[in-house]
């Protein structure tokens, strides 16, 4: 009896044994199978990535006009580069004669067509006979980058009044004038692009920075206003992009610091943008932990808030000009 409960039993194991083998071999197929077409898929969907790209770059990016305002330095002479990788007809922007030469020149070796004209940024009719000429000589602008901007790092009595003008003459009221200028052919056939160089200091107030921060805040604004305003009128193609970074090292404020992290490297800055605007983004934050801030600064108590920035703690040289007189 025991050796035939060892015989009905061994077959039965067996049995078991080769049909669970069978089970993980159909299993590990199918799985392989499925590996497989995701890999596919992957591979598939790499390609449709690298054609859109590609299409991007050599098909759109290529027929694009490009205006950058403050192209002679910084920022704007990085991304004018960038779009002269695409191969874009490039319209550049600055009072610094020397630096736009320079930046149109290195344009050129890239491969790309570059017009450089000296513009006093703050002077409205400069802007508006310049834009004529860019008609006239070069085409209709298709890409806005209005990125020209100065900052003056002093309280608000150390800060002359001709610097406050200047700051919102450069920063905020440029936008106006340019935008008039060149959108009305980007609303014609319905395609275009204006892009804000604002700044993280156009969501959040700093001390020693009013006017920098009045005028960035109405950049974010006009960026938000006028998105609104193509879509009521029903000009879709046309696109809008708002960047706001955190302190660049540039140099055009003396030894910041803050504990969001270390300075923003003027080349990551660029990229992103770069990027944002291929991609349609409407508002970049960089780092992107400044959009989460801003969500707390409109959540959070005061006195919560208070904490926070001290945490923060943004820091830089400036110059003060109200003194107490201590008796």
């Amino acid at each position: 009896r025991e050796l035939s409960g060892r015989a009905g039993w061994a077959p039965a194991s067996c049995g078991a044994r080769r049909r669970r083998r069978e089970r993980e071999r159909k299993g590990k197929v199918k799985e392989d199978e499925e590996l497989e077409g995701g890999r596919k898929n992957a591979q598939l969907l790499g390609a449709s990535t690298e054609q859109k790209k590609a299409g991007l770059n050599r098909t759109e990016s290529s027929s694009e006009i490009v205006l950058i305002t403050g192209a002679g330095h910084g920022l704007g002479r990085l991304t004018a580069f960038e779009f002269a990788k695409l191969k874009c007809k490039l319209v550049l922007w600055d009072i610094n004669k020397h630096g736009l030469e320079e930046t149109a020149d290195e344009c050129k070796r890239l491969g790309s067509k570059a017009h450089a004209f000296v513009v006093d940024c703050s002077d409205r009719e400069d802007i508006y006979s310049s834009a004529k000429k860019v008609k006239a000589e070069v085409g209709d602008v298709s890409i806005l980058v209005n990125n020209a901007g100065v900052v003056y790092t002093s309280d608000l009595f150390a800060t002359q009044d001709p610097q406050i003008e200047k700051t919102f003459e450069v920063n905020i009221l440029a936008h106006f004038w340019t935008t008039k200028a060149f959108l009305p052919a980007m609303m014609k056939n319905n395609h275009g692009h204006i892009v804000t160089v604002a700044s993280a200091a156009g969501h959040a107030g700093i001390p020693f920075l009013l006017a920098y921060c009045s005028s960035k805040f109405a950049a974010v604004g006009f960026h938000k206003a006028l998105t609104e305003e193509l879509a009521a009128l029903k000009r879709t193609g046309v696109k809008t992009t708002c960047l706001c970074p955190n302190f660049i090292n540039t140099g055009f404020i003396k030894n910041p610091s803050t504990s969001l992290g270390p300075l923003l490297e003027p080349e990551e800055v660029v990229n992103r943008l770069i990027n944002g605007i291929l991609t349609e983004q409407k508002m970049i934050f960089i780092p992107s932990s400044i959009n989460f801030l801003t969500v707390l600064e409109r959540i959070l108590p005061e006195r919560f808030l208070a904490v926070l920035k001290r945490k923060i703690n943004v820091r830089f040289d400036a110059v003060i000009g109200y003194k107490v007189n201590e008796q």
